[in-house]
């Protein structure tokens, strides 16, 4: 069984001990954030330290690492910190639910973070530091850039190319065989029907509220 060491002390890092210790052959044995975040000495039963610490302590010939950060600052703190951590020489691991259905031959990524009921197609090509969320299509033939977080609903169809450091949104569709450049925000709800430039932001309208209230629906 492989050790790790989890960056972070969230929530994500709590999710991410979940799914590692009751879904993998890993084990985690500690985690590790900046310094001057450094405010519990455990977490989740196990010890937190200083990021500075790390190498000395938890050294990479012996211990894997995993970021578990989300997408703040359009996913350059996770990025940065995978980057450092590969600097430091540690091998950076995936986490893959085995309650996916993936069909790509694992062409996967380091320090991916890929839960529950995904739909992985053949041909598929998933980068480093990509975060699936939970009950995402992602169609033949596609792939998905490094540092991407893609998060629960998602349909990407066939043949669709996703730059680095995207983030897409909560039940977005995307239609096949278009390109969506780097660090493009793809909101809940959207749907993309065409090619998105890098740095772009596309948000659908929301649901405003009706002017006939509740009370007067007398069909429920």
């Amino acid at each position: 069984m492989k050790r790790i060491v989890i960056f972070g002390a969230g929530d994500i890092a709590q999710l991410a001990h979940y799914y590692f210790t009751e879904d993998s052959d890993y084990e985690v044995v500690a985690f590790t954030v900046d310094g001057e975040y450094l405010s519990d000495e455990t977490f989740c039963g196990l010890p937190v330290i200083a990021f500075d610490e790390l190498f000395t302590r938890y050294p990479p010939e012996q211990f894997g690492a995993f970021v578990a950060l989300s997408y703040t600052g359009l996913n350059a703190l996770r990025r940065d910190k995978y980057l450092a951590l590969k600097k430091l020489g540690y091998t950076l691991v995936s986490y893959v639910s085995s309650r996916c259905c993936v069909l790509n031959n694992m062409s996967i990524g380091e320090n991916c973070f890929i839960l529950e009921d995904n739909t992985i197609q053949p041909f598929t090509r998933i980068g480093d530091n990509v975060t699936l969320w939970s009950g995402n299509h992602i169609g033949h033939h596609s792939r998905i850039g490094d540092h991407t977080f893609v998060a629960s609903h998602v349909v990407v169809s066939g043949g669709v190319e996703i730059g680095e450091e995207c983030f897409i949104g909560v039940n977005a569709t995307v239609r096949d065989h278009i390109v969506i450049g780097d660090r493009c925000i793809i909101g809940a709800g959207a749907l993309l029907l065409d090619d998105a430039e890098s740095g772009g932001l596309y948000v659908a309208e929301k649901t405003v509220r009706s002017r006939v209230p509740s009370n007067r629906i007398k069909n429920l």
